[in-house]
């Protein structure tokens, strides 16, 4: 008997790890991703009950009080949380993620110092790893979110010998804790080097801008998980190394599919400062665009060219999703398709501020996943297509990007809507995307522009479609 449980943990483990690795899987697609997600909550129950009757678990009486409050305000939270507002809640989720790992390094560090214990060195240099990692993920991701909810500037902040500054910081990291793998029970030098990768995390995330997002939470996402594995060896348990393991490859790869996706690498995203005001002085998003002509449309011009199309592809945007859009989007879509219209809805990978985030605002709305097409899939249609309805997007949509060599944003792959025989797009003015540069699309002579609020001017339009 003394065998079974220490076994049965181990095989409870090995099940949750499996349907970890089952929902990661059914996460790739809009279709399966609620179950995914679903499957991966029971592996992660099946783990926790089982770290439960593990007999290194002392104190039942504090862990269940955790699980409880932390359970209603994880409740409170996801009720309350608009879908717009589902990056910042995903940045914080990140960062405690990160502050909870961390905190397990700290803890095994008191116990051990006020027990007079030894200090193994693998479990030192794993002590020291998370520390790094769940700090630097913990203020990054808080400063990450207080750029999205608009606490602080969302444009790239930088100084000075910013970068000589961060790789000081770095270097007395790895001085603090070279010094603690000599003499382990130093407090003093632990909590500076703790200290330290707090300012670290803030240091990495404020010279990015606030379009780059996509990029910076999948990367801080992965950096979480990587933290739980580092905590993991630190109490050593295999459910943590195997959880955390996925959790940082998973990120890892949605960080580099980001980034292709803007056609930059993860070095750019992190150290150019995007989206500054240096970065919008060339090509022909510099300006050059200006002295054209827009042609401005009104709701009724615009619902006769959608009423009267038989295909219409519909591009979704950050403009779509602060204006919370996203249901009268829908309710266009289905009045256009009882009038034999065919819709389909474009999705660019980093649309938005997360990864994600147009199929999450669109699944709310309740649009048919059979409906949402990827870049790839729909590029070669907008030839056929006899509207695409571009809805507050803007640098993901700019044809500079496919002819200007001279654009900031050359080379990034987009929806080519301007291929389509006529563009609708709804904006609020004629400002720049993230990149700063001026969009060739709305001097085209097929696109048109619907200028308002994205919620107030579809209203309009399913108003005037319905007339006609």
């Amino acid at each position: 008997m003394s065998d079974f449980i220490p076994t049965g943990i181990q095989l409870t483990y090995l099940v949750a790890a499996s349907l970890f690795i089952l929902g990661l899987k059914k996460l790739g697609s809009p279709a399966t991703a609620r179950n995914g997600n679903l499957i991966a909550a029971v592996g992660m129950l099946l783990a926790i009950v089982a770290t439960l009757l593990d007999q290194k678990v002392l104190n039942y009486e504090m862990i269940l009080l955790g699980l409880a409050l932390g359970s209603v305000i994880g409740a409170i939270v996801a009720y309350k949380v608009q879908m717009t507002e589902m990056p910042q809640m995903v940045g914080l989720l990140n960062g405690l993620g990160g502050a909870a790992s961390a905190l397990v390094a700290v803890a095994e560090f008191w116990r051990l110092l006020d027990h007079g214990e030894a200090i193994p060195l693998d479990v030192n240099i794993s002590m020291l790893l998370d520390v790094l990692i769940g700090g630097v993920t913990f203020t990054g991701s808080f400063l990450a979110f207080a750029k999205l909810q608009g606490l602080i500037s969302g444009s790239p902040i930088t100084f000075p010998l910013q970068q000589p500054f961060n790789l000081l910081l770095l270097g007395g990291y790895i001085a603090g804790s070279a010094y603690l793998i000599v003499s382990p029970h130093s407090l003093p030098v632990f909590l500076g080097v703790v200290a330290v990768s707090l300012v670290l995390g803030v240091m990495f995330v404020i010279p990015i801008g606030g379009g780059d997002m996509p990029v910076v939470i999948s990367l801080l996402n992965s950096l979480s998980g990587i933290a739980a594995a580092a905590a993991g060896f630190v109490v050593m348990n295999n459910m943590l190394i195997i959880a955390g393991a996925l959790v940082g490859a998973s990120g890892l790869i949605l960080t580099e599919i980001m980034c292709k996706a803007m056609n930059r690498s993860l070095f750019s995203v992190l150290f150019s400062a995007f989206g500054s005001a240096s970065a919008s002085g060339g090509g022909a998003g510099g300006g050059s665009a200006t002295d054209q002509t827009v042609r401005s449309i009104d709701p009724e011009e615009g619902a006769m060219m959608l009423g009267y199309a038989r295909s219409v592809v519909i591009v979704p945007g950050y403009g779509m999703a602060v204006a919370q859009a996203q249901h009268s989007v829908r309710e266009l879509s289905d009045q256009l398709e009882r009038m034999g219209v065919d819709v389909k809805y474009a999705i660019h990978p980093v649309a938005g501020r997360m990864p994600g985030h147009m199929n999450v605002l669109l699944a709310e709305a309740n649009v048919p996943y059979t409906q949402l097409y990827d870049m790839e899939d729909i590029n070669p249609q907008f030839e056929q297509a006899d509207v695409a309805l571009v809805i507050g997007a803007n640098d993901v949509v700019n044809p500079a990007a496919r002819s200007d060599v001279n654009s900031p944003i050359y080379g990034m792959p987009i929806l080519e809507v301007d291929r389509a025989k006529q563009t609708i797009v709804i904006k609020r003015g004629m400002s720049t995307g993230f990149a700063g540069v001026d969009n060739e699309l709305f001097y085209k002579d097929k696109t048109t522009m619907l200028f308002g609020s994205a919620k107030d001017m579809v209203a309009k339009l399913v108003s005037e479609v319905k007339q006609l």
